[in-house]
């Protein structure tokens, strides 16, 4: 498996941007055929509540833009010190060019600034983390922008009840730098393949291009509406992933890392439903307090930005306080799942905001960076 023990950055600002727009599980039960207590299963067991969904014209693009520059306007750095933009995303504005090379016009950034995407979903912030501390242990490159920001509400048939309710709309920028000797950060990652129908998009691109037959609607024997262009996931085999392979990623990683559980101070996991995070918990006998789950609730499943989005609202405090010794670990579609240890400084950048939509839902972004400040 690629393992790399670095010692090379740090994690040095966070932030991170949700859509204003609430969808309420509750205000939607009657029109998904939810009972009541089919509702009460959802909130205790899953832990969904609420999410945020980005209004009509509202792009991944514009959210990593936000959540940049709510990171850059705060930090003592000018858009010509960042050396990396790396944007984590599966939900592109455009086939070509990618998200990245985008957002690096957007924000004027310097032309020796190497920009790409990373098509991953809910491990993406962990390769991307890989990435960054790893080109800069390579040489050349000082400070790093990881975005990683996604739109799957766009991705889902509003009627299909087996993942409209799950997922919502976010971003998060984080700034990884070189320091005078920083402490090493791990990382362990692996890639299925073979399960890569469990989770998938199966029209639209290439392999299945779009055409009128991909836009009919089907209806499963629980009244569950999809296209062929809407993401499909298989719950059981998902589920059976989620809660095997994330315990075994952090036990080796710790194990490269010859650090024991007990001296993590706090494990953040992809906020998929609050039941595979507390499952997770019990494999690895933690206590319910070191595995936050509130992102969960409020956002629903953010896919890439989960990560950085808990560790924004549910950790914020505690990154303001003082260091913190994480574990992230990420596992979605692909499939394809890592773990990173990582030792968070105190932040003075740590921040969360909402993104700044118009009322008849244009997208907030603005052509200069003064008006676009969050």
């Amino acid at each position: 498996m690629p393992q790399a023990r670095l010692k090379s950055a740090q994690v040095r600002g966070l932030h991170a941007v949700a859509p204003r727009e609430v969808r309420r599980l509750a205000d939607e039960a009657d029109m998904r055929g939810f009972s009541s207590e089919h509702l009460k299963r959802l909130h205790s067991t899953a832990g969904l509540m609420e999410r945020r969904v980005v209004a009509a014209g509202t792009t991944a693009l514009d959210l990593g833009e936000a959540a940049t520059r709510g990171l850059l306007d705060a930090l003592p750095v000018t858009d010509r010190d960042i050396d990396l933009l790396i944007f984590v995303t599966q939900t592109p504005d455009y086939f070509q060019p990618c998200n990245a090379a985008m957002l690096h016009g957007r924000l004027g950034l310097a032309n020796t600034c190497a920009a790409f995407d990373v098509n991953l979903g809910c491990s993406g912030y962990i390769y991307g983390l890989w990435l960054a501390h790893s080109l800069i242990a390579a040489g050349g490159v000082r400070r790093a922008v990881l975005v990683a920001s996604d739109t799957l509400s766009r991705c889902v048939h509003p009627q299909d009840n087996t993942v409209a309710p799950l997922f919502g709309d976010a971003a998060a920028a984080t700034l990884i730098e070189a320091v005078s000797d920083p402490p090493f950060s791990s990382f362990s990652l692996y890639t299925d393949g073979r399960g890569a129908d469990s989770i998938i998009q199966p029209g639209g691109a290439f392999r299945n291009p779009a055409s009128e037959e991909m836009e009919r609607e089907t209806i499963d024997a629980e009244g569950n509406r999809r296209r062929t262009r809407d993401l499909h996931m298989d719950g059981g085999e998902v589920f059976t992933f989620s809660i095997t392979k994330p315990p075994e990623c952090i036990r080796a990683l710790l194990a490269f890392s010859d650090i024991s559980l007990d001296s993590v101070d706090v494990v953040v996991l992809h906020q998929a439903n609050r039941y595979i995070l507390h499952n997770i918990a019990k494999r690895l006998k933690l206590q319910p307090e070191k595995v936050p789950d509130g992102t969960i609730k409020r956002f629903g499943n953010t896919s890439s930005t989960s990560i950085p989005l808990t560790l924004t609202t549910d950790l914020q405090s505690r990154l303001h306080a003082g260091p913190l010794l994480a574990v992230l670990c990420g596992f979605g579609s692909g499939l394809s799942w890592g773990a990173a240890l990582v030792r968070i400084p105190r932040l003075v950048i740590c921040g969360f905001s909402e993104y700044p939509e118009s009322n008849d839902g244009a997208s907030g972004r603005r052509g200069d960076k003064e008006s676009a400040e969050l």
